[in-house]
């Protein structure tokens, strides 16, 4: 898990160590449940974004396909939040949905006022600046990427990571694992900068739990 910026499958594990696949996903299970962490709150410059999990509907089986896929888009998916600070940590967090009761206590909790937040145009961070934030946005839809320092490219390249990883090493997770994976790649995330290596965080914060 701490070889590659994606980790490894579980099936990796079995093939490479000879234990059954329901003993390595669970040394998985187990590993991932003491890469959470808290962090102090974000301040500088700051990205909020909202992501969705849940695969393209032309790679699910029929059966999944038609009890999950209901329309287009984000239905039927899994609503992921995430704040990202610019050269800094990233954390990341599954939500009911994107509405601004969701994603602004999200925010809130974690980033300190006065911050400057930089957002999509998505209507539910129209309440920032009264939040007490600095807030700047860009336009996705007008295909406005980067206005000067407004941009999100932080946190989108960390969901591309987290679903490239994904796609790649596991093929998919159920929503109701999403959560440990999201710490695991935020865990990876976080230490992008550090000399310690990979291995020796892993076990620090394994003893700290």
């Amino acid at each position: 898990m701490a070889s590659t910026r994606c980790g490894i499958s579980a099936k990796h594990i079995e093939r490479e160590t000879g234990v059954t696949y329901k003993t390595a996903w669970r040394m998985f299970k187990q590993i991932r449940k003491m890469l959470q962490e808290d962090h102090d709150p974000f301040t500088g410059q700051v990205e909020a974004d909202e992501s969705f999990f849940g695969g393209k509907a032309k790679n699910m089986h029929k059966d999944v396909r038609a009890r999950r896929i209901q329309g287009r888009g984000s239905v039927g998916k899994t609503v992921v939040a995430g704040i990202l600070q610019r050269q800094g940590k990233v954390v990341a967090k599954v939500v009911s949905d994107t509405e601004a009761a969701t994603l602004v206590p999200f925010i809130e909790t974690r980033v300190l006022p006065s911050t400057m937040v930089y957002t999509d145009e998505l209507p539910s961070y129209n309440s920032l600046p009264s939040s007490g934030y600095e807030h700047r946005r860009v336009h996705h839809a007008a295909k406005v990427y980067v206005k000067a320092d407004a941009h999100t490219n932080g946190i989108e390249g960390f969901w591309s990571l987290v679903k490239n990883g994904i796609r790649g090493a596991n093929h998919s997770v159920s929503a109701k694992y999403l959560q440990s994976y999201l710490d695991e790649y935020a865990f990876r995330y976080n230490r992008r900068f550090d000399i310690t290596p990979m291995f020796e965080s892993f076990l620090k914060q394994v003893e700290k739990t």
